[in-house]
C-alpha cells in the first residue's frame, strides 16, 4: 500500500478497508506517515467523511497503536468512569468533575488533552499547577486512581499515539470540526483507559465546534454508538457553549475558578454550576452507583458541601507533585501575568450575545493557545469576571478583566472581545444550559 493512495481514495469519497485505515494508523504510530500526508487525509475525512464502519476501524487502530489499560487487578475504590467534553471555551468542569465523582464512590482515572483549536485543554490547565505532573509514569496513575479516587494526566506517549500525532495535526490545519475524526479522538484514547462507563458533555453553539444542535446530536449519536458497541458504556449531555462557560477563560485563571468553586469560596456560577453536576449525577447513574439522578445530584452537591470534593482534589494535586496548600495559597503557585485591563463596553446595557469562539481565539492571541502543534503557551494570560448574557454592563461593571503580558497585547484583545459582545437595551430570555440526553 501508499500512503497517497489511500489519501487519493478518501480524497475521491471511497470508503476505506480496515486494511487501508489499519496500514495508515501504522504509519503514524511508527513515523512512516509524513506530517504532510497525515494533514492531507485528516482534510480528506473532513470533506468526505466516514461510514460507521470506517469510524469503528479507526477508533480500534488508534486505540491498540500503544497499551490499553486494565483496572481488573487494580483494587480500585470503585468502577473505572470518565467524562469528556468535546470542547468550549471556560470549560474546566473536569477539574471539579474528577473529584466529585470520587467522592461519590467513582475511580476516575481521567486522561485529557491539550487545547485543540479556540477551546482550552483541560492538560493545558493542569500543567499550569507549579510541580504538578501530568505524565507520570503508568505504577503512578494506577496508585494515585487507587489511592485518591481520581488522577488527571495526559496522554501518555504508549497510550494511542496514533491519535496523539494525529490529534496535534488536526490543531493547525483546521480539521477540528469533522465528527467522524472527533468520535475516533475521543474514544480511541478513553478505550485505551481501559473505562466500564464515559460521560459525553457535546457542546452546541458560538464557542463550540458543533455550531447546531442538530450536528452536535449526531455527533453524541456516533460517540455514544461506537462507545456501547465496543463494550463501554455511554451517554451523552448536550449542553449549551453561546457563552463562556463560569467567569473565567485561560489557563491559570480557570484552575483558581475551579479552586474556589470546590472550595466553596463565593457564590458558584448558575450554568456552570448546572452543566458539573448534571454531568456527575448522570456519570453515576451509568455506572450503577445510583439509582436515580435525583439521589446522584443530592450525592454530589453532599461531596462539595462537606468539603470531600475538595480534599480529593488537593490529595490528587500533591500525589502528582503538586503544592499541599494549592487550595489556601493559589496564587503562589499559579501565575498571573503583570498587565490587568478593565474591558469597558462601547455603551451601557445588557448582554445579549457573545461570540465565544471569537474570545477563544482572543485568547491564542494573547499566547494561552496554540498557532503550531509544538508551540509552548503562557499558562497566566486570560480573562477574569466575563460577563454572563443578561449581566447589566457599562461603566462601573466591565465586559470582563484582560490578563496580559504587555499592554499592546491586553488592548488587542480588549477589541476583541468587545466585538465579541453584543450589547442591548434589554436583557435576553435566559436559555437552558442542558439541551438534550442522548442514550444507547
Amino acid at each position: 500500500m501508499l500512503p497517497q493512495e489511500i489519501v487519493r481514495a478518501k480524497r475521491d469519497g471511497r470508503a476505506l478497508t480496515d486494511a487501508e485505515i489499519a496500514y495508515f494508523v501504522a504509519g503514524l504510530t511508527d513515523g512512516t506517515i509524513t506530517e504532510g500526508q497525515a494533514a492531507a487525509f485528516a482534510m480528506a475525512v473532513f470533506f468526505r467523511g466516514m461510514t460507521r464502519p470506517e469510524v469503528i476501524a479507526l477508533t480500534r487502530g488508534m486505540r491498540d497503536s500503544g497499551i490499553v489499560l486494565d483496572w481488573s487487578d487494580a483494587d480500585l475504590p470503585g468502577p473505572a468512569v470518565d467524562k469528556h467534553s468535546t470542547g468550549g471555551v471556560g470549560d474546566k468542569v473536569s477539574l471539579m468533575l474528577a473529584p466529585i465523582v470520587a467522592s461519590c464512590g467513582g475511580a476516575v482515572p481521567m486522561i485529557s488533552g491539550r487545547g485543540l483549536g479556540h477551546s482550552g485543554g483541560t492538560l493545558d490547565k493542569m500543567d499550569a499547577i507549579a510541580g504538578y505532573t501530568t505524565a507520570p509514569d503508568n505504577a503512578t496513575f494506577r496508585r494515585v486512581v487507587r489511592e485518591v479516587g481520581c488522577a488527571i494526566i495526559g496522554q501518555t506517549g504508549d497510550l494511542a499515539p496514533a491519535d496523539r500525532r494525529l490529534y496535534a495535526i488536526r490543531d493547525v490545519t483546521a480539521t477540528v470540526e469533522s465528527i467522524p475524526l472527533i468520535t475516533a479522538s475521543i474514544l480511541s484514547k478513553k478505550l485505551a483507559a481501559g473505562l466500564r462507563c464515559l460521560v459525553m458533555d457535546v457542546k452546541l453553539g458560538s464557542g463550540a465546534f458543533m455550531r447546531t444542535q442538530e450536528d452536535a446530536k449526531e455527533l453524541a449519536e456516533s460517540i455514544v454508538a461506537v462507545a456501547n458497541g465496543a463494550g463501554c458504556r455511554t451517554t451523552a449531555l448536550l449542553t449549551d457553549m453561546n457563552q463562556v462557560l463560569g467567569t473565567t477563560a485561560g489557563n491559570a485563571v480557570e484552575v483558581r475558578e475551579a479552586i474556589a468553586y470546590l472550595a466553596g469560596d463565593g457564590e458558584r456560577e448558575p450554568r456552570q454550576h448546572d452543566v458539573t453536576i448534571a454531568l456527575s449525577a448522570e456519570l453515576l447513574v451509568t455506572a450503577g452507583l445510583f439509582r436515580s439522578v435525583g439521589d446522584a445530584r443530592v450525592a454530589c452537591e453532599r461531596a462539595l458541601a462537606s468539603g470531600e470534593a475538595a480534599d480529593r482534589f488537593a490529595r490528587m494535586v500533591v500525589a502528582l507533585g503538586g503544592p499541599a496548600d494549592l487550595l489556601n495559597r493559589p496564587d503562589t503557585y499559579l501565575p498571573l501575568p503583570e498587565v490587568t485591563l478593565p474591558v469597558h463596553p462601547s455603551r451601557a446595557g445588557f448582554v445579549v450575545a457573545e461570540d465565544a469562539r471569537a474570545i477563544g481565539v482572543a485568547i491564542i492571541g494573547l499566547g494561552g493557545g496554540r498557532v503550531r502543534a509544538d508551540q509552548p503557551i503562557d499558562h497566566a494570560v486570560g480573562f477574569t469576571q466575563v460577563a454572563p448574557m443578561g449581566a447589566a454592563v457599562g461603566p462601573d461593571r466591565p465586559l470582563c478583566l484582560v490578563h496580559a503580558r504587555t499592554m499592546g497585547q491586553a488592548e488587542a484583545a480588549s477589541a476583541e472581545v468587545r466585538e465579541a459582545i453584543t450589547i442591548g437595551d434589554e436583557p435576553p430570555d435566559a436559555a437552558p444550559v442542558i439541551l438534550e440526553r442522548i442514550a444507547g
